[in-house]
Protein backbone atom coordinates (compact mmCIF):
# COMPACT_ATOMS: atom_id res chain seq x y z
CA UNK A 1 0.00 0.00 0.00
CA UNK A 2 3.04 2.40 0.49
CA UNK A 3 2.52 3.02 -3.91
CA UNK A 4 -1.21 3.68 -3.04
CA UNK A 5 -2.22 7.64 -3.75
CA UNK A 6 -4.51 9.24 -5.60
CA UNK A 7 -4.03 13.23 -6.38
CA UNK A 8 -7.36 13.58 -7.96
CA UNK A 9 -9.38 11.47 -4.59
CA UNK A 10 -7.25 13.90 -2.68
CA UNK A 11 -8.61 16.98 -4.33
CA UNK A 12 -11.79 15.50 -3.84
CA UNK A 13 -11.21 15.66 -0.35
CA UNK A 14 -10.53 11.87 0.56
CA UNK A 15 -6.66 11.35 1.72
CA UNK A 16 -6.43 7.47 1.31
CA UNK A 17 -2.64 7.50 2.85
CA UNK A 18 -4.47 8.57 5.99
CA UNK A 19 -6.56 6.07 5.62
CA UNK A 20 -3.03 3.53 5.72
CA UNK A 21 -1.59 5.57 8.90
CA UNK A 22 -5.36 4.87 10.81
CA UNK A 23 -4.84 0.99 10.08
CA UNK A 24 -1.41 1.20 11.11
CA UNK A 25 -1.96 2.80 14.25
CA UNK A 26 -4.98 0.65 15.13
CA UNK A 27 -3.74 -2.82 14.22
CA UNK A 28 -1.78 -3.33 17.33
CA UNK A 29 -4.76 -2.16 19.55
CA UNK A 30 -6.70 -5.21 17.87
CA UNK A 31 -4.33 -7.61 18.48
CA UNK A 32 -4.79 -7.01 22.06
CA UNK A 33 -7.86 -8.00 22.33
CA UNK A 34 -7.58 -11.26 20.43
CA UNK A 35 -8.70 -14.51 22.35
CA UNK A 36 -8.83 -17.71 21.09
CA UNK A 37 -10.64 -18.46 17.35
CA UNK A 38 -9.36 -15.61 16.07
CA UNK A 39 -8.00 -16.16 12.23
CA UNK A 40 -5.81 -13.68 11.07
CA UNK A 41 -5.29 -10.22 11.92
CA UNK A 42 -6.74 -6.90 10.93
CA UNK A 43 -6.07 -5.37 7.11
CA UNK A 44 -7.87 -8.00 5.50
CA UNK A 45 -11.29 -8.17 3.66
CA UNK A 46 -13.41 -9.79 6.51
CA UNK A 47 -12.35 -11.05 10.20
CA UNK A 48 -12.66 -14.61 10.63
CA UNK A 49 -13.23 -16.40 13.81
CA UNK A 50 -13.41 -20.35 14.83
CA UNK A 51 -15.76 -20.70 17.44
CA UNK A 52 -15.50 -23.73 19.95
CA UNK A 53 -18.55 -25.49 20.71
CA UNK A 54 -17.57 -29.19 20.98
CA UNK A 55 -19.37 -28.79 24.45
CA UNK A 56 -22.52 -27.50 22.90
CA UNK A 57 -25.42 -29.12 21.98
CA UNK A 58 -27.25 -26.84 19.48
CA UNK A 59 -25.05 -23.28 18.57
CA UNK A 60 -26.85 -20.21 18.04
CA UNK A 61 -25.55 -17.11 17.07
CA UNK A 62 -26.53 -14.13 18.60
CA UNK A 63 -25.81 -10.55 17.53
CA UNK A 64 -26.39 -7.15 18.16
CA UNK A 65 -25.92 -3.66 16.85
CA UNK A 66 -25.91 -0.23 17.73
CA UNK A 67 -23.99 3.28 17.62
CA UNK A 68 -23.02 5.79 20.67
CA UNK A 69 -25.56 8.57 19.65
CA UNK A 70 -25.64 12.22 20.63
CA UNK A 71 -23.13 11.27 23.29
CA UNK A 72 -20.73 11.80 20.44
CA UNK A 73 -21.18 15.59 20.32
CA UNK A 74 -20.16 15.54 23.86
CA UNK A 75 -16.63 14.10 23.06
CA UNK A 76 -16.43 16.45 20.18
CA UNK A 77 -16.90 19.43 22.55
CA UNK A 78 -14.30 18.02 24.96
CA UNK A 79 -11.85 17.11 22.43
CA UNK A 80 -11.50 13.51 24.26
CA UNK A 81 -12.25 10.61 22.04
CA UNK A 82 -10.31 7.65 24.35
CA UNK A 83 -14.01 6.38 25.63
CA UNK A 84 -16.80 6.60 23.04
CA UNK A 85 -15.67 3.41 21.87
CA UNK A 86 -16.26 1.81 25.23
CA UNK A 87 -19.41 2.85 24.90
CA UNK A 88 -19.90 1.59 21.23
CA UNK A 89 -19.04 -2.11 22.71
CA UNK A 90 -20.96 -1.93 25.40
CA UNK A 91 -24.20 -0.86 24.08
CA UNK A 92 -24.12 -3.94 21.51
CA UNK A 93 -22.57 -7.01 24.00
CA UNK A 94 -24.95 -5.40 26.96
CA UNK A 95 -27.55 -6.42 24.64
CA UNK A 96 -26.57 -9.73 23.75
CA UNK A 97 -25.64 -10.90 27.18
CA UNK A 98 -29.32 -11.02 27.83
CA UNK A 99 -30.00 -14.24 26.20
CA UNK A 100 -26.68 -15.91 27.97
CA UNK A 101 -24.90 -15.16 24.89
CA UNK A 102 -21.29 -14.55 25.06
CA UNK A 103 -19.43 -12.33 23.10
CA UNK A 104 -17.01 -13.61 20.64
CA UNK A 105 -15.88 -10.77 18.36
CA UNK A 106 -16.35 -6.88 17.40
CA UNK A 107 -16.50 -4.96 14.31
CA UNK A 108 -16.90 -1.13 14.20
CA UNK A 109 -17.67 1.27 11.56
CA UNK A 110 -16.42 4.55 11.91
CA UNK A 111 -17.70 7.63 9.03
CA UNK A 112 -15.91 10.93 9.26
CA UNK A 113 -15.87 14.50 7.62
CA UNK A 114 -12.00 14.23 7.08
CA UNK A 115 -9.84 11.42 8.36
CA UNK A 116 -7.29 11.98 11.27
CA UNK A 117 -4.78 8.65 12.11
CA UNK A 118 -4.52 10.36 15.81
CA UNK A 119 -8.27 11.06 16.46
CA UNK A 120 -9.54 7.93 14.86
CA UNK A 121 -6.71 5.78 16.96
CA UNK A 122 -7.90 7.37 19.83
CA UNK A 123 -11.31 6.44 18.89
CA UNK A 124 -10.29 2.89 18.55
CA UNK A 125 -8.35 2.71 21.87
CA UNK A 126 -11.63 3.26 23.16
CA UNK A 127 -13.25 0.29 21.29
CA UNK A 128 -10.23 -1.94 22.22
CA UNK A 129 -10.52 -1.30 25.77
CA UNK A 130 -14.49 -1.99 25.65
CA UNK A 131 -13.45 -5.44 23.53
CA UNK A 132 -10.70 -6.02 26.39
CA UNK A 133 -13.81 -5.61 29.23
CA UNK A 134 -15.99 -7.59 27.61
CA UNK A 135 -13.88 -10.35 26.92
CA UNK A 136 -14.31 -10.30 23.39
CA UNK A 137 -11.94 -9.80 20.00
CA UNK A 138 -11.76 -6.75 17.30
CA UNK A 139 -11.32 -8.45 14.23
CA UNK A 140 -12.27 -5.80 11.64
CA UNK A 141 -14.16 -2.33 11.16
CA UNK A 142 -14.33 0.43 8.62
CA UNK A 143 -13.24 4.09 8.79
CA UNK A 144 -15.33 5.88 5.81
CA UNK A 145 -14.49 9.56 4.96
CA UNK A 146 -17.45 11.86 3.83
CA UNK A 147 -16.30 14.84 2.75
CA UNK A 148 -18.90 17.35 1.48
CA UNK A 149 -21.55 15.38 3.96
CA UNK A 150 -19.85 16.02 7.37
CA UNK A 151 -17.82 18.33 8.47
CA UNK A 152 -14.10 17.69 8.88
CA UNK A 153 -14.25 17.38 12.68
CA UNK A 154 -17.54 15.55 12.75
CA UNK A 155 -17.47 11.95 12.85
CA UNK A 156 -20.36 8.84 14.14
CA UNK A 157 -19.22 5.14 15.35
CA UNK A 158 -21.40 2.40 15.22
CA UNK A 159 -20.95 -1.37 15.57
CA UNK A 160 -22.12 -5.10 16.24
CA UNK A 161 -20.82 -8.08 18.23
CA UNK A 162 -21.32 -11.51 17.56
CA UNK A 163 -22.20 -14.13 20.23
CA UNK A 164 -22.59 -17.56 21.17
CA UNK A 165 -25.21 -19.31 23.29
CA UNK A 166 -26.23 -23.17 23.19
CA UNK A 167 -29.86 -23.12 22.78
CA UNK A 168 -30.88 -25.12 25.76
CA UNK A 169 -29.58 -22.37 27.45
CA UNK A 170 -30.62 -19.30 26.37
CA UNK A 171 -32.26 -16.96 28.76
CA UNK A 172 -35.72 -15.73 27.24
CA UNK A 173 -37.90 -15.33 30.80
CA UNK A 174 -40.10 -18.42 30.23
CA UNK A 175 -38.90 -19.89 33.28
CA UNK A 176 -39.53 -16.34 35.00
CA UNK A 177 -42.32 -16.83 38.13
CA UNK A 178 -43.84 -14.75 41.12
CA UNK A 179 -41.39 -14.42 43.41
CA UNK A 180 -38.48 -14.09 41.46
CA UNK A 181 -36.29 -11.34 42.91
CA UNK A 182 -34.63 -8.56 40.80
CA UNK A 183 -30.70 -7.70 40.90
CA UNK A 184 -29.62 -4.59 39.87
CA UNK A 185 -26.15 -3.77 38.75
CA UNK A 186 -25.17 0.14 38.97
CA UNK A 187 -24.70 2.28 36.27
CA UNK A 188 -22.09 4.44 35.52
CA UNK A 189 -23.81 7.61 35.00
CA UNK A 190 -26.33 8.40 31.90
CA UNK A 191 -24.34 5.96 30.06
CA UNK A 192 -25.03 6.41 26.30
CA UNK A 193 -28.96 6.87 26.18
CA UNK A 194 -31.14 10.28 26.13
CA UNK A 195 -28.29 12.81 25.37
CA UNK A 196 -30.84 14.99 22.60
CA UNK A 197 -32.28 15.33 26.26
CA UNK A 198 -29.25 15.95 27.96
CA UNK A 199 -27.78 18.52 25.63
CA UNK A 200 -30.77 20.37 25.48
CA UNK A 201 -31.09 20.70 29.26
CA UNK A 202 -28.00 21.55 29.18
CA UNK A 203 -27.19 23.82 26.23
CA UNK A 204 -23.73 22.17 25.45
CA UNK A 205 -22.79 24.32 23.10
CA UNK A 206 -22.43 27.29 24.97
CA UNK A 207 -21.85 25.63 28.45
CA UNK A 208 -18.60 25.48 30.68
CA UNK A 209 -18.12 21.78 29.61
CA UNK A 210 -15.04 21.34 32.11
CA UNK A 211 -15.78 23.19 35.17
CA UNK A 212 -15.47 21.63 38.30
CA UNK A 213 -19.51 21.51 39.30
CA UNK A 214 -20.12 21.44 43.43
CA UNK A 215 -23.30 19.11 42.96
CA UNK A 216 -20.80 16.16 40.57
CA UNK A 217 -18.61 15.72 43.77
CA UNK A 218 -16.58 18.10 42.12
CA UNK A 219 -16.09 16.65 38.33
CA UNK A 220 -16.70 18.66 35.67
CA UNK A 221 -20.17 18.37 33.52
CA UNK A 222 -18.25 17.01 30.33
CA UNK A 223 -15.87 14.72 32.28
CA UNK A 224 -19.50 13.05 34.09
CA UNK A 225 -21.60 12.83 30.76
CA UNK A 226 -18.48 11.11 28.79
CA UNK A 227 -18.28 8.35 31.83
CA UNK A 228 -18.10 5.25 29.68
CA UNK A 229 -21.08 2.81 29.70
CA UNK A 230 -20.31 -0.11 32.35
CA UNK A 231 -20.10 -3.32 30.45
CA UNK A 232 -21.95 -6.47 32.21
CA UNK A 233 -20.32 -9.41 30.40
CA UNK A 234 -17.94 -10.40 33.32
CA UNK A 235 -20.92 -9.99 36.01
CA UNK A 236 -23.43 -12.21 34.08
CA UNK A 237 -20.68 -14.96 33.09
CA UNK A 238 -19.77 -14.75 37.00
CA UNK A 239 -23.39 -14.92 38.30
CA UNK A 240 -23.85 -17.66 35.73
CA UNK A 241 -20.60 -19.79 37.25
CA UNK A 242 -21.71 -19.16 40.27
CA UNK A 243 -24.93 -21.97 39.04
CA UNK A 244 -27.25 -18.83 39.87
CA UNK A 245 -30.30 -20.12 37.31
CA UNK A 246 -30.91 -16.53 35.62
CA UNK A 247 -34.44 -16.44 34.50
CA UNK A 248 -34.27 -12.80 32.68
CA UNK A 249 -31.97 -10.27 32.00
CA UNK A 250 -32.47 -6.59 30.66
CA UNK A 251 -30.30 -3.99 29.55
CA UNK A 252 -31.75 -0.62 30.57
CA UNK A 253 -31.24 1.73 27.47
CA UNK A 254 -32.96 4.12 25.35
CA UNK A 255 -36.37 4.05 26.90
CA UNK A 256 -35.59 3.71 30.94
CA UNK A 257 -37.10 1.45 32.98
CA UNK A 258 -40.98 1.51 31.29
CA UNK A 259 -39.40 0.40 27.36
CA UNK A 260 -36.58 -2.05 28.87
CA UNK A 261 -37.55 -3.96 31.84
CA UNK A 262 -40.94 -5.28 30.08
CA UNK A 263 -38.93 -6.62 27.48
CA UNK A 264 -37.90 -9.59 29.39
CA UNK A 265 -41.22 -10.54 31.28
CA UNK A 266 -43.81 -13.24 29.80
CA UNK A 267 -47.36 -12.67 29.94
CA UNK A 268 -49.34 -11.79 33.20
CA UNK A 269 -45.80 -11.22 34.79
CA UNK A 270 -45.31 -7.47 36.20
CA UNK A 271 -41.10 -6.02 37.69
CA UNK A 272 -42.12 -3.92 40.94
CA UNK A 273 -39.30 -1.78 41.61
CA UNK A 274 -38.39 -0.57 44.11
CA UNK A 275 -36.57 2.83 43.61
CA UNK A 276 -35.33 3.80 46.69
CA UNK A 277 -33.42 0.13 47.59
CA UNK A 278 -30.91 1.58 44.75
CA UNK A 279 -28.40 4.96 44.57
CA UNK A 280 -28.99 7.62 42.05
CA UNK A 281 -26.33 8.81 40.68
CA UNK A 282 -26.53 12.94 41.21
CA UNK A 283 -26.36 13.77 37.43
CA UNK A 284 -29.94 12.87 37.11
CA UNK A 285 -31.19 15.20 39.89
CA UNK A 286 -29.31 17.78 38.65
CA UNK A 287 -30.95 17.27 34.83
CA UNK A 288 -34.18 16.51 36.55
CA UNK A 289 -33.79 19.93 38.02
CA UNK A 290 -32.45 22.00 35.43
CA UNK A 291 -34.78 20.71 32.81
CA UNK A 292 -38.21 20.93 35.24
CA UNK A 293 -38.74 17.08 33.88
CA UNK A 294 -41.40 14.79 35.18
CA UNK A 295 -40.02 11.71 37.64
CA UNK A 296 -41.85 9.37 35.19
CA UNK A 297 -39.99 11.06 31.90
CA UNK A 298 -37.13 10.62 33.72
CA UNK A 299 -36.99 6.39 34.53
CA UNK A 300 -38.73 6.56 30.68
CA UNK A 301 -35.63 7.95 29.71
CA UNK A 302 -32.88 7.21 31.33
CA UNK A 303 -30.92 4.18 33.69
CA UNK A 304 -31.62 6.25 36.51
CA UNK A 305 -28.59 4.58 38.26
CA UNK A 306 -29.27 0.58 37.38
CA UNK A 307 -28.03 -0.38 33.56
CA UNK A 308 -28.69 -3.67 34.24
CA UNK A 309 -31.36 -5.88 35.55
CA UNK A 310 -31.43 -9.94 36.63
CA UNK A 311 -34.51 -11.78 37.97
CA UNK A 312 -33.09 -15.05 39.55
CA UNK A 313 -34.90 -17.11 42.04
CA UNK A 314 -35.65 -15.82 45.73
CA UNK A 315 -33.68 -18.42 46.91
CA UNK A 316 -30.41 -17.66 44.93
CA UNK A 317 -30.44 -13.91 45.31
CA UNK A 318 -27.39 -13.63 47.74
CA UNK A 319 -25.57 -15.87 45.39
CA UNK A 320 -26.35 -13.45 42.96
CA UNK A 321 -25.14 -10.65 45.01
CA UNK A 322 -22.47 -12.20 46.27
CA UNK A 323 -21.12 -13.25 42.54
CA UNK A 324 -22.23 -9.50 40.92
CA UNK A 325 -19.92 -7.88 44.10
CA UNK A 326 -17.03 -10.30 43.55
CA UNK A 327 -17.09 -9.52 39.80
CA UNK A 328 -16.96 -5.71 40.49
CA UNK A 329 -20.00 -4.80 40.24
CA UNK A 330 -22.38 -2.75 42.92
CA UNK A 331 -25.74 -4.85 43.04
CA UNK A 332 -28.95 -4.41 44.81
CA UNK A 333 -32.06 -6.40 45.48
CA UNK A 334 -34.05 -3.82 44.19
CA UNK A 335 -37.94 -5.26 43.65
CA UNK A 336 -39.49 -8.65 42.53
CA UNK A 337 -41.67 -10.47 39.71
CA UNK A 338 -45.52 -10.22 40.97
CA UNK A 339 -48.42 -11.98 38.73
CA UNK A 340 -50.15 -8.86 36.68
CA UNK A 341 -50.57 -7.47 33.76
CA UNK A 342 -47.34 -7.76 32.15
CA UNK A 343 -45.48 -3.85 33.04
CA UNK A 344 -43.23 -2.77 35.34
CA UNK A 345 -44.18 -0.70 38.73
CA UNK A 346 -42.21 1.82 40.39
CA UNK A 347 -42.26 2.40 44.05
Amino acid sequence: MQNSHSASYAAAGVDVTAGYDAVRRIKPMAEATYIPGVLGTIGGFGGCFAPNVKDMQEPVLVSGTDGVGTKLRIAQLMNRHNTVGIDCVAMCVNDIICGGAMPLFFLDYIACGKNDPVRIAEIVSGIAEGCIQSECALVGGETAEHPGTMAPEDYDLAGFSVGLADRSKIIDGSRMAAGDVLIGLASSGVHSNGFSLVRKVFDVENADLQAPVAELDGKSLGEVLLTPTRIYVKAVKAVLHAGVDIHGMSHITGGGFYENVPRMLPEGLSAEIDCAAFPCPPIFSMIQRRGDIPRRDMYNTFNMGIGFLMAVPAGQAEAALAAATAAGEAAYQIGAVKAGETGVVLL
